[in-house]
């Protein structure tokens, strides 16, 4: 639905100084324990906040999948000053994520669940692209009046975030980096 969407001519602020210091993006990778021989998928990468941190910790690739091309060019622009050489960009929604099956042992979904239009879709295929005993990190605003971040009427709850993976395969441990956002690190079950 793109009336939940993040403007693309606004990407600068997801990437800006302030947001850096109050989201401490690497504090928050750290969650996934991301080594030299992960491959990672950032779904709604934007301009990269996640991208090039995450791109530092690996030698393999790091592919940032999101719907808005132009983000992705802000992203590349972003990696390239960095000199970051291993993020794969993948113009895509995230209900039909333009990926192999288990072609990746991390995932981290950051402050877009709630743009998308349907939730189990996009679970269902973080799980398809996420190798058996892979971790997801996923993060957005808890359902509670904020000064920033979207409206209260669209925020997921994160007790419900939570069961939403569970019923999906995951186990899950939530924890709050804040007061206004939620983290949920799961990892898909190995069956058999």
């Amino acid at each position: 639905m793109t009336d939940k969407r993040f403007n693309p001519k606004n990407a600068d602020k997801l990437v800006s100084q302030e947001r850096k210091a109050q989201l401490q993006p690497e504090k928050i990778i750290d969650h996934l324990k991301v080594s030299n021989d992960d491959t990672v998928a950032d779904l709604g990468a934007g301009p990269g906040l996640f991208s090039i941190p995450l791109a530092r910790l690996t030698e393999r690739d790091v592919y940032a999948v999101d719907i808005e091309p132009e983000m992705l060019e802000r992203l590349q622009q972003n990696a390239e000053k960095e000199d970051i050489g291993n993020i794969q960009t993948v113009v895509s929604d995230l209900e039909n994520v333009n990926l192999p099956d288990n072609s990746v042992t991390r995932v981290l979904n950051a402050f877009v669940i709630h743009e998308v239009g349907s939730i189990d879709r996009t679970i269902n295929e973080m799980k398809r692209i996420l190798k058996a005993g892979g971790y997801l990190l996923l993060m957005d605003w808890e359902a509670v009046e904020s000064d920033s971040g979207p409206p209260l009427e669209i925020r997921i709850p994160s007790d419900k975030m939570e069961s939403i993976l569970q019923e999906h395969g995951f186990d899950t441990d939530v924890f709050h980096p804040d007061s206004e956002h939620y983290a949920i690190k799961a990892q898909k079950r190995i069956i058999g």
